[in-house]
């Protein structure tokens, strides 16, 4: 069993189960659910049970949601970015049509979707997303990059059709220089994160992820329901959604939330502790690169501000190590490809497991039961292979 050390861990001084009203539209959820699940090649991703971790751990069950299949992009993304391209379009069409409900694969509707140019600042699995919605849809798109992208995960984006421009600095210095060029040319801008002045397509993304909390609470396969969830943290829309959509669905009773994150890029570890929004400065890359965030998003604030029950941070090296793990250990059905980011929830509870003081807090226990989020497969094959030692078709052999 691997073993692995919290860096730090505290409890929301705020955290209340009492629900909230969730900064979504009503019908949200049914309305990505009903759009996404039309597409083609969309299928629930599956729940892979961990049982011999689990037990080693002490604890009744960890169930992994395996997002590395989700429509041939290997992550949870297309979820988001893609949606929020299709709301967007709708938009657009219906404003110059008068159609409420267009179908925006029609041939009818080809020049609106061409003369639209989509545009978003990413680590690399956000924009792959906008950069394929894009393309399904039939709209220009420019995606921005900070210096700390991989080639191969730039690669991943252009090979959508996507114009790939660097940005000097952070991922949020990324997202202003998106958020400024897409203001001057009269572009539309795609973000996975919200000032609070973007809205739209913040929310639409955010609501696009609830379908994968959705599908694992729909395919839930124990009896009882998950008593604990661990979310790994960059802005926070994935943690927002999947905190959101388990509020939605077991309102007081929700799980206990934990927030997981990079120690150096911690900015939800210190916005929660201070109880305001705090932006992390300084050296901010890690290893978990979708997690490399110094600013929180607004929209995912007013969720997480108070359903989020407590937070951790972990050193870089926890990831590799449970990336190992997992290639070779694997689940109860077959070896489990995880990037980077994709496995820091995970390798969180399993730190939280093994910390005394942790465990006890979190009341982890013989009945527990731990619902993660793989997030991502191998987005970047060439850096899943440095650190795995196999290339991710070698793992599944």
């Amino acid at each position: 069993m691997p073993k692995l050390r919290l860096k730090r861990f505290a409890a929301n001084p705020a955290a209340d189960p009492a629900p909230i009203a969730l900064p979504f539209e009503k019908d949200g959820l049914a309305m990505a659910r009903r759009a996404i699940s039309a597409w083609p090649g969309y299928a629930p991703t599956p729940l892979r049970r961990l049982s011999d971790l689990a037990a080693e751990l002490g604890l009744e069950a960890i169930i992994y949601k395996d997002e590395s299949t989700r429509f041939g992009l290997g992550s949870f993304k297309p979820l988001g970015g893609a949606y929020a391209v299709s709301r967007l379009l709708a938009r657009e069409i219906t404003a110059a049509t008068g159609e409420t409900a267009p179908d925006l694969f029609s041939p009818r509707h080809a020049a609106i979707a061409k003369g639209l140019t989509v545009t978003a600042a990413t680590d690399g699995n956000h924009g792959r997303s906008v950069a394929w919605g894009a393309r399904m849809f039939g709209c220009r798109c420019v995606i921005f990059v900070c210096a700390s992208v991989s080639e191969g995960r730039k690669d991943a984006i252009a090979a959508y059709g996507a114009e790939i421009r660097e940005a000097d600095g952070s991922y949020d210095d990324a997202v202003r220089l998106a958020a400024k060029t897409a203001q001057d040319e009269g572009w539309h801008v795609i973000p996975d994160t919200s000032d609070g002045e973007i809205i739209d397509a913040p929310r639409d993304v955010t609501q696009g992820y609830m379908l994968m909390a959705d599908e694992a609470l729909s395919h839930w396969p124990l009896a009882e329901p998950p008593s604990h969830v661990f979310l790994q943290a960059g802005v926070g829309g994935m943690a927002a959604a999947s905190c959101a959509r388990l509020w939605q669905a077991m309102g007081a009773d929700k799980p206990v939330i934990v927030i997981v994150e990079p120690d150096q890029c911690a900015c939800w570890y210190e916005s929660l502790t201070a109880q305001k929004p705090v932006a992390v400065t300084g050296e901010i890359d890690s290893v978990m690169a979708g997690l490399a965030c110094g600013e929180v998003s607004m929209v995912a604030w007013q969720v997480l501000h108070k359903g989020a029950d407590f937070m951790l941070t972990l050193s870089d090296e926890a990831a590799p190590v449970m990336m190992r793990y997992l290639a070779g250990k694997g689940g109860d059905d077959r070896p489990v490809v995880a990037g980077e980011s994709g496995i820091a929830g995970l390798a969180g509870a399993v730190a939280a497991a093994q910390d005394p003081a942790a465990r006890a807090a979190l009341g982890l226990g013989p009945n527990s039961r731990i619902l993660v989020f793989g997030s991502e497969g191998a987005t970047d094959p060439v850096t899943y292979q440095h650190i795995v030692g196999k290339t991710p078709q070698e793992v599944l052999d």
